[in-house]
């Protein structure tokens, strides 16, 4: 099967559902269906309910999509391949190994995220260009661990 292009995540810490199912390219209803059907896909909600992924989430939706959508997974199956992704990368942190991207969560508290969602909100409101984050971090020490795997001699 050929997997669909996906657009490039934006740096920012908070998405809309709006913005994850574009990003992922599924529709919102089908978001809040997953939310019920694996448990690691735990979005921040406040007024009226409304939904704030992280980064980690959005790249986690991407990885149930390709299961079910590109890999033929059913619901269960990519909940069982998950969970077993999940309790991988647990085992890779607890040697001292860099986690894939989207498979750690991180907790915040309430004050933490309102100062998190208002930054980006500054930032998308005066158009100013992207700085370096944690999701960048994150995604270039992940880059420059799979290269050090590829130049490994056992590899």
């Amino acid at each position: 099967m050929e997997k669909t292009l996906l657009p490039p995540i934006p740096v920012k810490r908070y998405f809309t559902i709006g913005e994850v199912a574009e990003l992922c390219g599924v529709k919102p209803h089908v978001l809040r269906y997953w939310e019920q059907e694996f448990t690691q896909l735990r979005p921040m909600k406040r007024r009226g309910n409304r939904r704030y992924y992280q980064h980690h989430e959005v790249l986690m939706i991407r990885r149930i999509r390709d299961l079910l959508y590109d890999q033929g997974f059913t619901i269960s199956g990519a909940r069982n391949k998950l969970q077993e992704m999940v309790q991988f990368e647990r085992e890779r942190r607890k040697a001292g190994e860099v986690p894939l991207e989207g498979m750690e969560a991180v907790e915040i508290g309430q004050e933490e995220f309102d100062a998190a969602l208002h930054e980006d909100q500054d930032a998308h409101d005066d158009a100013v260009g992207p700085t370096l984050d944690v999701s960048q971090l994150l995604r270039l020490r992940r880059e420059l661990y799979e290269i050090r795997e590829l130049l490994s001699p056992n590899h």
